[in-house]
């Protein structure tokens, strides 16, 4: 029988775990992991086994939630804000503008959404894994919102927010034991209204990759490409090596299918050989580096401490 805590770990691991995997690939074509064979060997400016901005970002959210016994916004704001200053290897476009342009936290992605009117980027999908670890004993209304207000801090479109906040929601479902796809038609019904079209159109069930209208880096297309990945496969590996076979934004699209993937399977199901390399460098932060123990002991704290 697999645990709560051992879904909890799956996810938080196997987030990291699919980032560090998908990192090499990135922007490349599809196939390329099934023809190079490669799997946590570095590559791309990549070490083997490092994770990139998806989950160091997951990591700080994490630590921002167990320091302060909640969500403090202004206290993730500025672990994020500290975290860019300290020249990560990968920073998102967008969430490098919001957090050095000098607003503040309540105004920046906003301000950001104000001038650029394209906000709809995967980047608070990709660092959710630990966020929705914590706030699943909330239920799905406590935990969307708290996903929702979790992503606007760098994005200020509210698909952003409601991609995130399904996510959120399908690990709780995961976590309990229950069916994440199945959940779906229930998770759609507490969409926002307008966004909840175009939001069924990519978690159906003959939806696929193949029919996406924007690039995977886009939250649409990312969110059901994750799901897709998760429906088409039966283990956490292939479900995670589906998704990097997509090509494009190969870390993020890993990272968010390894937190569903990992929910549903648990942590044994994630290879060894994926994990024994597996470190989480935190720019910024004097230098330290996570390992999968340290991730490991990271998900049981927020899954022993999630928010009721």
């Amino acid at each position: 029988m697999i645990t709560r805590v051992d879904r909890a770990v799956g996810a938080v691991l196997g987030s990291a775990a699919g980032d560090a995997l998908g990192a090499p690939y990135e922007f490349g074509a599809a196939g390329e992991l099934s023809a190079r064979g490669a799997e946590m060997a570095g590559g791309g400016g990549w070490d083997p086994g490092e994770a990139t901005d998806d989950t160091q970002m997951a990591v700080l959210v994490a630590e921002s939630l167990l320091e302060c016994g909640g969500l403090e916004l202004p206290d993730v704001f500025r672990r994020f804000q500290r975290w860019a200053a300290g020249q990560p290897k990968d920073i998102g476009l967008q969430t490098e503008d919001v957090l050095t342009n000098g607003a503040s936290w309540e105004l920046a992605a906003a301000l950001h959404f104000q001038i650029n009117a394209r906000a709809a980027g995967n980047g608070s999908l990709m660092r959710a894994a630990t966020s929705a670890v914590y706030f699943a004993p909330a239920g799905q209304e406590g935990t969307m919102d708290a996903a929702r207000r979790i992503a606007a801090l760098t994005h200020g479109d509210r698909a952003a927010w409601e991609g995130t906040a399904i996510l959120h929601e399908l690990v709780r479902v995961a976590l309990e034991g229950s069916d994440p796809l199945a959940a779906l038609p229930v998770t759609l019904a507490a969409v926002h209204p307008d966004h909840r079209e175009r939001y069924g159109r990519v978690l159906a069930a003959d939806w696929h990759p193949g029919l996406a209208t924007e690039f995977n880096g886009a939250v649409w297309p990312c969110l059901g490409s994750a799901v897709w990945a998760l429906r088409t496969t039966t283990t956490f590996a292939g479900a995670v090596r589906a998704a990097v076979d997509l090509g494009g934004d190969t870390d993020t699209v890993a990272a968010v299918t390894g937190i569903l993937a990992g929910a549903r399977y648990g942590r044994a199901a994630i290879p060894e050989h994926w994990t024994a390399p597996l470190h989480v460098p935190l720019p910024g932060f004097g230098g330290r580096v996570l390992d999968a123990d340290d991730l490991r002991t990271l998900a049981q704290r927020l899954a022993a401490a999630g928010s009721p």
